[in-house]
């Protein structure tokens, strides 16, 4: 829909809130249970944590990530005159209700095999494969076609064997720089720089560890950056008085930024490419929209009980409202707000509700 031209200048020029919004989603993905992409297997394995402590532990972090970006959605919707699909774009509802079926079965066995039938994750997500390996055997229409199977299973064999060869080289280099860390002592010097950097004071040293994310979330991908970065940074978290799962999340988060933030922003510039747009306009609508994914690991670590939805669920519940009221709050005043005064009011009680006691 176009701008209404009596609708004021946005604060940045020639948004594409559309795209920006595919880019912004797509990153989320690594941080939402159940699967969180490979980062949250890895994380088992350098934490001894089990999987289903740890994606409880993430679960409410993740809602907040994709609530904040529903609101920003919503308040670009409301500045820029945006309506919904015309009747005759919508898909049809059963085409709705069949499409989600069959990525639903997956998700439903892995699930229940671990949570229900106790099984490992390993053993679960084998069956949630051989689950999704017969649904190739028909489609949407509820037909079975031998020649179309042939033909998905090929895809699916290609598209595995990729993936796989992706995780394996990841987890590859990665060990070799944890190795080379670890024999050379660097790792070490790392630790005591980010300590002494920071005197010892935790929010410094995070500011550190979050650059860092950043810097090493521009040269690999958000799992081998999450890896190097916890094995060099997480050390020095821990001395700080952090628990290792707090920190290990703390650094996941941050291993994100660089595929919405400038100058490397991988998510950014394939969105801007799909839409040919500016890329410098789609990443500042990323971020604004994306707010939540600088703000929510600060407020794992401002409330800690915002990662202990199983030990205490009504403490965890309530640092969700305030961290989560307080991102809502921030992303309304960059995207809403027409006035400087009335933003620097809203990030300001936004920061507030995130960081400062209220008696939580």
């Amino acid at each position: 829909a176009a701008r209404s031209s009596s609708m004021p200048p946005l604060p940045w020029p020639s948004f594409s809130p559309p795209f920006s919004v595919e880019a912004v989603a797509s990153s989320g993905g690594q941080i939402m249970p159940p699967l969180m992409g490979a980062g949250a297997f890895v994380m088992v394995e350098l934490t001894g944590t089990p999987y289903t402590q740890i994606i409880t532990a993430a679960l409410l972090p993740a809602l907040l990530y994709f609530i904040v970006v529903w609101f920003g959605i919503d308040a670009y919707a409301r500045r820029l005159d945006l309506g919904g699909l015309p009747p005759e774009q919508q898909p049809e509802a059963r085409e709705v209700l069949v499409t989600s079926a069959f990525f639903m079965v997956p998700f439903a066995v892995l699930l229940g095999a671990m949570f229900w039938a106790g099984y490992t994750p390993q053993y679960s997500a084998a069956l949630a494969i051989i689950a999704g390996a017969f649904l190739l055997l028909t489609g949407a229409d509820m037909r079975l076609d031998l020649r179309r199977t042939v033909a998905r299973v090929e895809v699916a064999l290609i598209g595995a064997a990729r993936q796989v060869s992706l995780i394996a080289a990841i987890i590859l280099c990665a060990s070799i720089i944890i190795g080379v860390l670890a024999m050379t002592g660097l790792g070490v010097k790392i630790t005591s720089l980010i300590l002494s950097a920071s005197n010892g004071n935790l929010w410094p040293s995070l500011l550190l560890t979050a650059l860092a994310c950043l810097v090493l979330g521009m040269e690999v991908p958000t799992t081998a950056a999450y890896v190097i970065c916890v094995s060099v940074a997480g050390p020095a978290l821990t001395a700080l008085g952090l628990e290792p799962l707090q920190a290990h999340l703390f650094v996941f988060w941050f291993a994100l930024l660089s595929t919405i933030t400038p100058p490397v922003c991988g998510a950014v510039f394939i969105a801007a490419g799909m839409a040919e747009e500016n890329w410098l306009r789609v990443a500042l609508t990323a971020m604004a929209l994306g707010v939540g994914l600088y703000l929510i690991p600060l407020g794992m670590i401002a409330r800690p009980d915002l990662i202990r939805l199983a030990e205490a669920p009504g403490s965890a519940l309530l640092s969700a409202a305030f961290v989560g009221g307080g991102c809502v709050i921030i992303s309304y005043a960059l995207i809403g707000l027409r006035r400087p005064v009335q933003t620097v009011a809203g990030l300001v009680l936004g920061l507030a509700m995130i960081f400062v006691s209220w008696g939580a």
